[in-house]
């Protein structure tokens, strides 16, 4: 329970944090952001981590001096593609095990299920799209490799959606992020980035229900 009260203020309080780390371990600071990112997309245990948030106060703090807002953007695509690549070989080369261990509850059925879902509905183009809806994101690479996508074809909705990824969130943090209303209400707009990257799976689901 610890872990997870830790981990819940982290990611309200993301800023804070982020500022403590850079205090703490200076240069070793991008180490700690590229393990965060490259996690977060490339392990299917590890969706929790912060993402959008992430980016977005890495960003704000780019612009204020505290990182180097170009090396973190290079180092951070490297991460985000990196680990989806990585995600999409787990995929490809023991994801049929993984699924079909007996009381295996290293992956939750039912994000894989959402996951299936999002990507029927979307095609190829999912890979890109899921780069922008927190736990669809970590679990699309690993359905792309279940589904024996080619990684030619894969890798080139991976860029694409890596790249984009990465440029939105930290290029709006570093544009607006330091903005007086944004920062001192932080948590708020962590909800709001929240609830916005959401939108695209509580739609669907809404709508569903409605039909039924």
């Amino acid at each position: 329970m610890e872990l997870i009260a830790g981990l819940i203020d982290f990611i309200l309080h993301i800023d804070l944090h982020l500022v403590e780390i850079i205090q703490n371990y200076g240069t070793w600071t991008y180490l700690i952001l590229f393990a965060i990112i490259f996690s977060e997309t490339g392990f299917v245990v590890t969706p929790f981590l912060p993402g959008d948030s992430l980016l977005f106060v890495i960003g704000a703090l780019g612009a204020k001096g505290a990182l180097n807002f170009q090396f973190a953007f290079i180092l951070l695509v490297f991460a985000a593609l990196g680990g989806n690549t990585l995600n999409y070989f787990i995929g490809r080369i023991i994801g049929q095990r993984l699924l079909t261990m007996r009381n295996s509850r290293i992956i939750k059925k039912e994000y894989l299920y959402k996951t299936q879902t999002f990507y029927d509905r979307h095609g190829g183009k999912a890979i890109v799209l899921s780069r922008f809806v927190p736990i669809i994101r970590t679990f699309a690479p690993f359905v792309a490799g279940l589904g024996k996508m080619s990684f030619m074809r894969y890798s080139i909705y991976n860029i694409m959606g890596g790249v984009s990824w990465v440029m939105l969130f930290m290029f709006t943090g570093f544009f607006f992020g330091n903005i007086p209303a944004v920062k001192h209400n932080f948590t708020y707009v962590i909800f709001g980035i929240i609830f916005v990257s959401l939108l695209p799976t509580i739609v669907p689901y809404l709508r569903s229900k409605l039909r039924r």
